[in-house]
């Protein structure tokens, strides 16, 4: 018997999947929002939600956890560590860390929902994909 077995299984072996969600919360994380379908969305609610709830904690231990859910991608860009602000050039003589997804989860989404005790995403419909049809969803970070 299945009894509170409940996942979303999305059509996909469980390393497949786990390899989508990860790449999903990922860019969720580094743009704030994504579109994807309805059961992706659903299916990565909990996921992030689970891994923002690590960034609250922000100790190094929370920090190791959140790596395991993500892919620790980096951009061209540079981040403060003290006051979160991200920039595209550095000044002369300044030294500041490339801003990684990591980074950016610790240091400035969970400064951000420090004070909120759940419901950190927000998914919204959109019209149906042309091609297929497929219902289409809109999740971002509330």
């Amino acid at each position: 018997m299945r009894h509170q077995c409940k996942k979303h299984h999305l059509s996909k072996a469980s390393d497949q999947r786990s390899a989508l969600l990860r790449s999903l919360a990922t860019e969720l994380f580094l743009n704030g929002e994504i579109t994807t379908t309805m059961a992706r969305a659903k299916a990565l609610k909990p996921y992030a939600e689970n891994i923002i709830s690590f960034a609250k904690k922000g100790d190094l231990a929370s920090r190791r956890q959140a790596l395991k859910f993500i892919f620790d991608k980096e951009t061209n860009n540079y981040i403060n560590p003290e006051t979160g602000e991200v920039k595209e050039t550095l000044a002369e003589g300044e030294k500041l860390p490339k801003q990684s997804v990591l980074r950016q989860l610790f240091v400035v989404i969970g400064k951000k929902y420090a004070a909120r005790n759940g419901g950190y995403t927000r998914i919204l419909r959109l019209t149906p994909r042309r091609g297929d049809a497929a219902e289409m969803a809109l999740i971002q970070l509330v």
